[in-house]
């Protein structure tokens, strides 16, 4: 059984965020969304409010399970035994970060795939950050994220 990770911050979770899943759920067997805890960012939601606005868009993907983790992903993800890290590629821009991240990982737990996936491009220009930002101005992120989370901004402001 093929197992992959698919982890990120997900302050909230995006249309965007859900694609990349959804095609995730179509290659493996399983896949595991894993919250990061620790982050260099200050999340608007905690992680528990974060898995469950996940969970709240997933129960029609009946291998997929929403955890939160704290530490390095390679661990995490040895420790789940899983086979491969899903990352989303927006634009060009997301390339090297992440490629830096693959190969820093791949040192780190050379038995662990990372594979990049691209989400439609309708979500291409879509980012957490900047649907924090329209929100908190007051502005409509319906087209951006699910309807759960538009609730639950509208209830952060």
């Amino acid at each position: 059984m093929k197992h992959c990770i698919y982890p990120g911050t997900f302050d909230p979770i995006t249309n965007g965020h859900l694609d990349v899943l959804e095609r995730a759920a179509r290659l493996f067997d399983r896949v595991t969304v894993a919250v990061a805890l620790s982050s260099t960012k200050t999340p608007l939601f905690n992680a528990t409010e974060r898995v469950e606005l996940i969970r709240g868009n997933v129960g029609h993907l009946k291998h997929v399970e929403v955890v939160s983790f704290d530490g390095l992903l390679v661990d995490f993800a040895r420790q789940q035994k899983a086979h491969a890290i899903i990352r989303g590629l927006r634009a060009f821009s997301d390339f090297e970060f992440e490629f830096n991240m693959a190969l820093m990982n791949r040192h780190l737990e050379p038995n662990v795939e990372a594979i990049f996936v691209m989400p439609n491009e309708n979500y291409s220009y879509t980012s957490s950050t900047l649907v924090k930002q329209i929100a908190k101005l007051g502005g409509d992120v319906t087209k951006f994220v699910p309807a759960n989370v538009v609730a639950a901004l509208k209830a952060s402001r």
